[in-house]
C-alpha cells in the first residue's frame, strides 16, 4: 500500500508564493509519474503539473510559467512551487501517483490534500 502525505498549504496574499510537498511511503515502482492536481469548490478536480519517471513535466496551461514540478527521487517526494499566485488558484492541491507508468495517465493513490487559499 502507497500513502502520500501532502504539505505546505496556506493562506497567502496575491502574488506571494508557496511550496508544496507530497511524500510517498509504502512498496511502489520506480517507475512512477507523480503530480498534482487541485479542485475548487463546484468544480472539477483538474491536472495541474505532473513529472513522470524520466523527469518530462507538464502543466496546465492556467499555471505555466508560474508554477514548476520538481521531484527527489532519493526521497520519494515531489514538490509544487508555486509564484506569482492568483485567487483562482485556490482549491485543495491532492497529490497523484500513477504506478508503473512513464506519464501521469490515470491515478492510482492520491493523497488526503491541502488547502491553497490566495485572498488579501
Amino acid at each position: 500500500q502507497v500513502q502520500l502525505v501532502e504539505s505546505g498549504g496556506d493562506l497567502v496574499q496575491p502574488g506571494g508564493s508557496l511550496r508544496l510537498s507530497c511524500a510517498a511511503s509504502g512498496t511502489f515502482s520506480r517507475m512512477s509519474a507523480m503530480g498534482w492536481y487541485r479542485q475548487a469548490p463546484g468544480k472539477q478536480r483538474e491536472l495541474v503539473a505532473a513529472v513522470g519517471s524520466d523527469d518530462i513535466t507538464n502543466y496546465a496551461e492556467s499555471v505555466k510559467g508560474r508554477f514548476t514540478i520538481s521531484r527527489n527521487n532519493a526521497k520519494n517526494t515531489v514538490y509544487l512551487q508555486m509564484i506569482s499566485l492568483k485567487p483562482e488558484d485556490t482549491a485543495v492541491y491532492y497529490c497523484a501517483l500513477r504506478e508503473g507508468s512513464y506519464r501521469l495517465d490515470g491515478v492510482d493513490y492520491w493523497g488526503q490534500g491541502t488547502q491553497v487559499t490566495v485572498s488579501a
